[in-house]
């Protein structure tokens, strides 16, 4: 039980301890609003039009991708350090693991998400 506590007490702290932050900013911020201070900053320079611009959603689904195969890695390193102690059961494993990925991966490409427009 007392390895549940310890995952306990990180788990406040871990709570805590942002908000504790929060609250030290919230106390010590300068608290001076001016228009200017409140108007969109640019590179030093006056904003041009319309200072709200839209992204496509590609570009979020492509960074996504590249995240999923980021982590794909994370997995796969452990993996391969200890191939020679594993059995046909984790070979397995991570073939049905990279399928999966693969499958995604032919998925978004088939759907377009790969092209870079």
């Amino acid at each position: 039980m007392t390895d549940y506590a310890l995952i306990g007490l990180l788990l406040v702290v871990a709570a805590i301890f942002p908000l504790i932050a929060m609250f030290f900013g919230f106390i010590l911020r300068p608290r001076k609003p001016a228009p200017i201070k409140k108007s969109t900053y640019e590179c030093g320079l006056e904003t041009i039009g319309e200072t709200w611009v839209r992204f496509r959603v590609q570009y979020y689904i492509y960074a996504l991708i590249f995240v999923i195969f980021d982590v794909e890695t994370v997995f796969l390193y452990p993996w391969a350090v200890a191939y020679n102690q594993l059995d046909l059961f984790a070979l397995v494993e991570m073939f049905i693991f990279l399928m999966i990925l693969l499958g995604g991966l032919l998925y978004a490409w088939r759907k377009g998400v790969l092209e870079w427009v």
